[in-house]
Order: structure tokens, then sequence, then C-alpha cells
């Protein structure tokens, strides 16, 4: 089995996936999401993992969690956290996994928080309910949070409702709610794209500042090339629910090795591009109701040859450098 994790590593990786399969029934179809996605993270480490929407992406991250739906959702795989298997953990091990040692920050932090209480009280809910202290400390340290993610006049703030913060504000205190119990690995879902860009800017600085500060781990997904750079210290590019190649941001960025890849770095907009025509990829993302047995990005690659019938190998090109196309081998 393929396994991009970095070579020589003495220590153990905090997260382990190997062959990771999720797809969802209905009577009208079957959806293969995710396809044997194989991964490790060190502690301390930033993967962003990046595609295009509809790849498999959030569906990956919430995999990690087991946060999706029971009875339409059929997981398989291994996933291991910290040295325990995520996939055979009872409800209550995974609910105290999710509090404790894994942080979660969603889309839309209108999710995450409960309308009906406020933000204050459900940071500190979070605090007594997984680590036990008083509610006096928990309260004190829901403040000191909300002073770490700069959200101005956090004694008022904490006793806001969801709906009275503006949408930059309530990000922040989602990043709060994800910290509070000093999580070691955060798993971030698209926590920018509904932001304007001044405010996208400021919190992927505060999260990469946070992530420095508290030595945590972090899964980053995004379909923004210019996200992944900013934050990421390796990118695992996805599509059709397989990661077609996985490096260090700045070896990705300089030598994009599969089609899809410099697909996705020539058609982002950057001021050297300033009066020249974009180069859009082709086509359409696939039916992951109808993939193809072999490479899914065959149809709108300008280099598809027959061997892409085939299902395409993970090759190595370095030992922390692997890209699944025919033409790499």
């Amino acid at each position: 089995m393929h396994n991009p994790a970095h070579a020589g590593t003495a220590r153990s990786p905090l997260v382990r996936a190997e062959d990771v399969t999720v797809r969802f029934e209905s009577r009208d179809a079957t959806v293969q999401a995710v396809n044997s996605v194989s991964f490790t993270l060190d502690p301390g480490e930033v993967l962003c993992i990046l595609g295009e929407s509809g790849s498999g992406k959030s569906v990956t991250l919430r995999a990690l969690m087991r946060l999706l739906p029971p009875r339409r959702s059929f997981l398989t795989g291994r996933i291991e956290i910290g040295g325990r298997d995520v996939l055979a953990m009872s409800e209550r091990a995974l609910a105290d996994l999710r509090g404790t040692e894994v942080g979660m920050i969603f889309q839309e932090p209108m999710v995450a928080f409960d309308p009906v209480y406020s933000v204050g009280r459900q940071i500190t809910e979070t605090i007594v309910r997984h680590e036990g202290v008083g509610r006096p400390e928990a309260t004190r340290r829901a403040l000191d949070l909300l002073e770490r993610v700069r959200i101005p006049s956090p004694a008022r703030r904490l006793r806001a409702y969801p709906h009275e913060l503006s949408g930059g504000m309530r990000q922040r205190a989602m990043i709060a709610l994800a910290l509070s119990c000093r999580p070691s690995l955060l798993l971030a879902d698209e926590p920018t794209t509904a932001l304007d860009a001044t405010v996208q800017i400021q919190i992927l600085l505060l999260l990469r500042e946070l992530q420095r500060e508290l030595g945590m781990a972090v899964i980053f997904v995004t379909h923004d090339v210019g996200v992944a750079v900013e934050i990421a210290d390796r990118i695992a590019v996805m599509y059709g629910g397989r990661f077609v190649e996985t490096g260090p941001v700045g070896q990705i960025m300089r030598d994009p090795r599969h089609p899809y890849t410099r697909g996705l770095l020539t058609s982002t907009v950057h001021g050297s591009l300033r009066g020249t025509l974009l180069e859009a990829i082709p086509g359409s993302p696939p039916d992951m109701t109808r993939l193809p047995p072999g490479c899914a990005f065959a149809p709108r690659c300008r280099y598809a040859e027959p061997r892409c019938e085939a299902p395409p190998p993970a090759v190595d090109l370095s030992p922390r450098h692997m890209v699944r196309c025919v033409r790499a081998a």
C-alpha cells in the first residue's frame, strides 16, 4: 500500500489513514465519495486537502471523526488518531475524542453553534463537559479564548448570541470553541469560504499563528490554491475521491506533476496574470455515481491515452512526493 508519510520520521504519526473508502447508498444510486485514501499526519504538521467541489474532501474529513449519516453511509479501511482505532470506538469514546483530542471548524459557524444559547455558555459548557473544571474556571478560559482569537470586547461577546455576531466574528468564536479543550488535531472544513477576502486573510493568519503557538496538527480542506499555499506544510490534491498528488507545498507549487494539479494552478488568478487569458480546466467534475474504472480525470485531460483506462499507479517521485498518473511512471 502506498503511504505518503515523511521518510525517516522517528516519531509516530498522529493520524494514520489506510484505504479509507466511503460510499453513500440510496434507492436511486450509490455515490463512491472517497476511494482508498491513505495518508499519515505528523504532530504539529498542516496538511491541506485541495480540489474542486464534489471531489470528496469534506467527506474525507468527516470520515476521520465518523461524522457521516449512519444509515446511508458505508465507511471501510483503517483510521487511527493518537494510536487509537477510530472505527472500533464506542459512541461514548468517540464523543470524548471529538471534544478533547480533536477539534473541528465547520464551513458555516451557524451549524456549530446552538442559536438559543450565548456563545460564552456554549464554549464554557464544552470545557466543563470534557475537562471537568468548575464553571468559574471554564468561564475564565472561555474569555481567554475569545481574547486569543482577537474578538474585540470579549467579555461582552461572551454574552452575545450567535446571530448577534458578524460572519468574521462567528468564525473566530467557532475557532475558540474548537480550541476550547486544547486539541492535538484540528480539522478545518473550508472555514473561510463564506468570508470576504480581507477577513479571510485575517482568519488564515490567525489559524497559522494559533497552530504554531499550540503545536497542533491541522487538516485543512479548501478549493482555493491561495489558501493552501498560505497555510499548508503539505498538500494532497484530490480528484474523484482519490489523492492524485501529494507533497510538500513548495514542491507541488514549483513542480506539479499531475495534469489536474497543473490545471488547478494555471486556472488560479494572481497579479502576474493581469492581461492574459486564464487557462480553465475543460469539462466538468466526474459523476461520483458512475466513476470510470481507470483515471477519473482522463475525460478532461489533454494527455489522455489508452493506458489511462486502467487504474493509475501511485508513483513515488521522492520519499515525500507521490503522483497517481501513468505519465509519471
